[in-house]
């Protein structure tokens, strides 16, 4: 089953993004003391970006070391990587381009390859070499942050997808019909749940009803089947999206 959830609520969107940013420059701090790197995968979308615009600022900036942060992504578009669809784009605008990362340490996926299928293969072997699993293994991340769609997506996994049911490769490509950029690459659920923190960041009302079904009656949408097997998951919610969870759902 997994990790069953810690829910945290602050405020609003604001408290959030400095909760979120506070989480982060903990787990990498442990991270680096215990094995000498932080290994992060980011979540595209607007409440992440409020995230990552206050780690690049003081005083969470000064706070991680950015020479041992290597940063993956959880999912991306088809598109290039200066498209405004681009969740490298959003991320580098955000964050990369304003700390000192070096730059073989931010491991993009090749959203615009000619043939996704080979650019997944490519993005899986890339995980195996930065964190030297053997052929099979899973890597594990430090952190994981995922953002949640009013269906019950996160990162690419969405509700219907055969890709959810996917328990081998460690990144796909999927078609998403309803979605504005329907073609994309994503991290897969095996990869999520062998992490040793995930983290939803989510905010707003209208993501309100959603936050109630995965953490209460609708455990088959894909954000619900995030469990870490032998790790730590958080919900942080603004007040807005934890609207309508009851008390003991609340933590």
């Amino acid at each position: 089953m997994g990790s069953e959830p810690t829910v945290t609520i602050v405020p609003d969107p604001d408290a959030l993004a400095d909760a979120a940013a506070r989480l982060t420059v903990d787990v990498a701090a442990h991270a680096i003391a215990a094995r000498g790197r932080f290994m992060w995968a980011l979540a595209g979308g607007e409440t992440p970006r409020t995230t990552y615009e206050r780690l690049a600022l003081p005083p969470f900036r000064e706070r991680v070391d950015w020479r041992h942060t290597w940063v993956f992504f959880g999912d991306e578009r088809a598109v290039p990587p200066d498209d405004a669809g681009s969740n490298y784009r959003m991320a580098h605008e955000a964050l990369l381009s304003r700390v000192p990362i070096p730059a073989a340490q931010v491991l993009r996926i090749r959203g615009e390859a000619e043939d996704l299928e080979v650019a997944a293969a490519d993005y899986a072997r890339a995980l195996g070499e930065a964190f030297g699993t053997r052929r099979g293994a899973l890597p594990r991340f430090d952190l994981v942050l995922l953002g949640l769609g009013v269906d019950g997506h996160t990162a690419s996994l969405f509700p219907d997808s055969p890709v959810v049911r996917e328990v081998f490769r460690a990144v796909a490509a999927v078609h998403v019909a309803a979605a504005s950029i329907p073609q994309r690459l994503t991290l897969t659920l095996p990869v999520f749940n062998a992490a040793a923190r995930v983290v939803f960041l989510v905010t707003g009302a209208e993501k309100a009803k959603v936050v109630k079904a995965v953490l209460g009656e609708r455990a088959t949408l894909p954000a619900a089947m995030v469990r870490p097997a032998d790790g730590e998951l958080v919900w942080l919610l603004d007040r807005a999206a934890a609207a309508q969870l009851s008390a003991g759902a609340r933590g």
